[in-house]
């Protein structure tokens, strides 16, 4: 009598749990048919407003310099801001670069790490993007002497490529932070085809143009 009981019970928790799941999804269906489109608009709305902080970030940071003498920054820029612009014409790349590199931040553009110097300061330069159709897809055709400019809110910079390399994820000697000459190094994720996370990094090298 006692097995019966809890086998009726079960079979009704099991019904109870499927009928659960059957509203949900049909209340799931019915909120995305009825007010799909309202929510996507406002998340546009969110989406504007945050690149509005963000532009106007920017024109707080505008006033960044540079004094040449010492070759040190005057007020840096805020973290996750954009300072800079990196071209290559040589790959048709012109982008934002933003001080971090956080994987926020590598959404919008270019990042700079936050650990390396700035252009213009005499030092080891860090930046890196993704291996995306829009960003650095086509690094492998670039080659020694090709130039990249970076032109920042207190000043213009070029660079020209003596080295390219593959390295492993845990190379970071590969990047050595230097404060005796100025070198950019621009890195982003190999194979590049390759979709999602992987262990190997192409690394570009440049020393600034006097």
């Amino acid at each position: 009598m006692r097995r019966n009981k809890l086998s009726y019970v079960v079979k009704a928790t099991i019904r109870d749990m499927i009928v659960a799941l059957l509203i949900m999804v049909l209340l799931i269906f019915t909120i995305d048919l009825f007010l799909g489109q309202e929510i996507n608009s406002v998340f546009g709305i969110l989406n504007t407003v945050a690149i509005k902080t963000e532009n106007k970030e920017v024109v707080q940071n505008i006033q960044t310099t540079l004094n040449k003498e010492e070759k040190k920054i005057i007020n840096y820029p805020e973290y996750g801001t954009q300072y800079a612009t990196i071209e290559i014409s040589k790959i048709n790349v012109n982008l934002p670069v933003y001080y971090g590199d956080t994987l926020e931040i590598l959404k919008k553009g270019v990042g700079h790490s936050s650990g390396s110097y700035f252009p213009g300061e005499g030092g080891s330069i860090i930046f890196m993007g993704h291996n995306s159709k829009n960003v650095f897809r086509r690094f492998s055709e670039l080659k020694i002497g090709d130039e990249i400019k970076v032109t920042t809110t207190y000043g213009e910079y070029k660079y020209k490529i003596y080295d390219m390399q593959i390295v492993e994820e845990d190379e970071s000697y590969k990047l050595p932070i230097k404060n005796d000459k100025e070198v950019l190094m621009v890195y982003t994720c190999y194979p590049f085809n390759n979709i999602g996370y992987t262990k190997q990094r192409f690394v570009v090298y440049s020393e600034i143009m006097e």
